[in-house]
């Protein structure tokens, strides 16, 4: 059975893709980071999220893979992404189709200050 976890930005699959097909697998599971292109991301800040998942699953081997347990793993990058983009590692893209700013304001450089300040 395909369990599958679906936030905002993360979405994982108890699946494995094979000729561009998500195909059912209880040891492997898939992760599809930013599926709606919201964040602009660097390659190192996308490392650490995949890092970020590593961790995770492995700190949850050994339980069940349930729904209950891949939306964990799901919530807790959803936290993670929020922490990059308030350190500034990744950002909004303002060109993207969809601008939810669903983990807060953008923030935008002032000349008036050295400091960012939200639009």
């Amino acid at each position: 059975m395909l369990v599958k976890s679906t936030t905002r930005h993360v979405r994982i699959y108890s699946a494995e893709i094979k000729e561009n097909q998500l195909v059912e697998s209880e040891n492997v599971l898939t992760l599809d980071i930013d599926p709606d292109n919201e964040f602009i991301w660097k390659e190192e800040s996308l490392q650490k999220v995949y890092r970020k998942f590593d961790t995770l699953v492995e700190a949850s081997s050994g339980q069940d893979l349930s729904e209950y347990n891949i939306r964990r793993i799901g919530s807790d990058l959803e936290h993670y992404i929020r922490t990059l983009l308030q350190q500034g590692e990744i950002s909004y893209n303002l060109g993207a189709k969809v601008r939810n700013f669903s983990m807060g304001l953008p923030r935008v450089d002032s000349p008036e200050t050295d400091q960012g300040k939200y639009m």
